[in-house]
């Protein structure tokens, strides 16, 4: 019963926000009148793809349309999961509880067959020698060193530049052997080249990118050469993307398909619509749909839905500098050494007051069901690194949000809105399109106003808002608004790299192609020197208890404010098997082993 009066309060809620006659609102009426021409432009692109292949033709819908098919360039999920079919890493995490299997590697080393120093200052990969490249060339070594090169050189934005941060150098030992040396013991060495963020790229063909070079390498970033099951026929940027399979893959008989239409754009909905309903494509990813109408959608009896917990959790990031239009390009959501704080949300009680307004039992129940659940961390998995000290956000508390902001002095205008010293609580609140973040959207902005916050929604188109376009100023790096909401996670069941994400080196700008992990901007040296304690401590019950402690940094100074932990949830035709859904690396991670029957 509970549900239904939210979802009739939800209508109620978003007739408002979308009817009423402020130049605010009217941006927002007019931002969704352009999505719904949108979704139906995307379902006629959807029927303008040759979708009329045979059984060996492979059919996978992204509703964030790929950019660029080389992952070391963009943050963005969609180009990440695009190039893993094509570039591969040394070891992946599997589907069932994110532990290393090697893939490349012929084994995971560990201290105990020798792989693994015990000084914890090197790591010595043994490479598979039936591996080589889609044009026929030799994988070696070389090829793993050149890929630390690539992405550790200080000239180049290389967005996963954590992985590599320690590696004082990487050394082929023979043709199939390498060495990873580290500046340091690494109690967790196994960042650089497991999983899909660290692939190896191919020597011969990146070796002009380097550095500076590397953006204006269009053919290598659009057609990369890979050892992965697939290869590059056709590659139109933020559209479609043609597959075919790789004659030299290493395993004999796969892949079974022998070519993939990666269709990229339109919107949830109409993607799971189209593996459920329809049954025009096989796979249909993030499908972050109301959960009642996934339920309606599965009665056709042709797909089902495929889910898996592991680390994503949608948060609002809470912008710590200026975003303000008028400073330009020199200073607007630029850190600037300290310089450049936000107005009003560099005050701790404006953004405890945020997370306490919100009820996340609410945004489970309206927009998830059962493949979300209500998170206070920004660190939900695996459970021995899950902080206890956050509960207090499950718990909605519009009261004890208002006493704040009375205490700390920002006080009511005669429009409802606080304001203080001439500043007004007034935000603009961006995310990407999708219909349970715009949901989402209505109900916090809602709670919002009932203390007294101001709030202006914007919705971006998600293949623009994930990209990697240094010129465009919607992207989620460039951060050119107050807060801004979507999923973010960590690979495998270790967040020792992930929690570097929030060091201050880490804040993006104009001087890392604005590829950089800290996107609320926050720094302070305190975390910095908790993550330095991680990196020197050993015992792992007190690896754990310092994880902990920087989640609740983070947590406490809201820098993010933890909302749903999510499932992945995609659908899959009936007919196509052989998939595992992984919640700890690229969902498409066994492409190879998929076949129909």
């Amino acid at each position: 019963m509970r549900k239904h009066i939210y979802l009739i309060g939800l209508f109620l809620v978003t007739s408002l926000l979308f009817s009423c006659g402020s130049p605010q609102d009217s941006e927002i009426a007019t931002v969704s009148s352009t999505d719904r021409n949108n979704t139906m432009e995307s379902t006629e692109n959807l029927e303008s793809v040759e979708l009329n292949g045979d059984s060996r033709t492979l059919k996978i819908l992204y509703w964030q349309a790929p950019s660029i098919l080389n992952p070391y360039l963009s943050s963005g999920t969609k180009d990440i999961e695009s190039s893993s079919l094509i570039v591969e890493p040394l070891a992946r995490y599997d589907s069932v509880d994110g532990e290393m299997v090697p893939w490349l590697a012929s084994t995971i080393p560990t201290m105990a067959n020798g792989g693994l120093a015990s000084d914890y200052r090197s790591i010595t990969w043994n490479l598979r020698t039936d591996v080589i490249w889609s044009d026929g060339t030799s994988f070696t070594a070389a090829d793993v060193v050149f890929t630390w090169m690539y992405c550790s050189n200080e000239e180049f934005g290389c967005v996963s530049s954590n992985a590599f941060k320690d590696v004082a150098q990487v050394v082929a030992v023979d043709t199939h052997t390498v060495r990873v040396e580290f500046t340091k013991p690494m109690y967790f060495p196994y960042g650089p080249f497991v999983g899909s963020l660290t692939p190896i790229i191919q020597k011969e063909q990146f070796k002009d990118c380097l550095g500076a070079a590397a953006q204006a390498c269009t053919e290598q970033n659009f057609n990369p050469v890979g050892t992965g099951p697939f290869m590059v026929e056709d590659f139109k940027a933020n559209d479609v993307i043609t597959f075919i399979a790789n004659p030299n893959y290493r395993e004999e008989g796969k892949p079974y398909f022998q070519k993939v239409i990666f269709k990229g754009g339109g919107e949830a909905s109409s993607a799971a619509r189209a593996v459920l309903e329809t049954g025009e494509f096989d796979y249909a990813w993030n499908l972050q749909v109301e959960p009642e109408v996934l339920e309606g959608m599965q009665d056709t009896g042709k797909g089902e839905l495929l889910t898996g917990f592991g680390s994503n959790v949608e948060r609002i990031m809470v912008n710590q500098t200026n975003n303000d239009s008028s400073l330009g390009r020199e200073k607007r959501s630029l850190y600037l050494d300290g310089t450049n704080p936000h107005p009003f949300l560099s005050d701790l009680n404006v953004r405890r007051a945020l997370s306490l307004a919100i009820d996340r039992s609410i945004l489970v129940e309206v927009g998830y069901g059962d493949t979300g659940r209500p998170m206070c961390n920004v660190i939900p998995a695996p459970s021995k690194f899950v902080s206890d000290n956050n509960e207090e956000c499950k718990t909605q508390n519009i009261e004890e949000a208002n006493r704040l902001l009375d205490e700390a002095g920002w006080v009511r205008g005669r429009d409802g809105v606080r304001a203080k010293d001439g500043i007004r609580l007034s935000m603009l609140y961006q995310t990407s399109t999708n219909s349970v973040r715009q949901d989402t959207q209505a109900l916090v902005k809602e709670w919002w106003s009932q203390i007294g916050v101001e709030t202006e929604l914007r919705h971006i188109d998600g293949a623009v808002f994930f990209g990697s376009d240094q010129g465009s100023p919607d992207t989620l790096g460039k951060f050119y608004a107050d807060v801004q909401m979507y999923t973010n996670n960590f690979e495998g069941i270790d967040p020792s790299e992930y929690v570097e994400s929030w060091v201050c080196e880490e804040v993006p700008g104009p001087h890392n192609d604005w590829n950089a992990s800290n996107i609320p901007r926050g720094c302070s040296a305190d975390f910095d020197a908790l993550v330095e304690q991680l990196e020197v401590t050993e015992e792992s019950q007190d690896r754990i208890e310092t994880i902990k402690q920087i989640n609740d940094f983070v947590v406490q100074n809201y820098w993010e404010i933890p909302l749903i932990w999510r499932a992945r949830v995609s659908a899959k035709s009936v007919s196509l098997k052989g998939v595992k859904m992984n919640g700890w690396d690229s969902e498409l991670w066994n492409v190879a082993d998929w076949y129909r029957e």
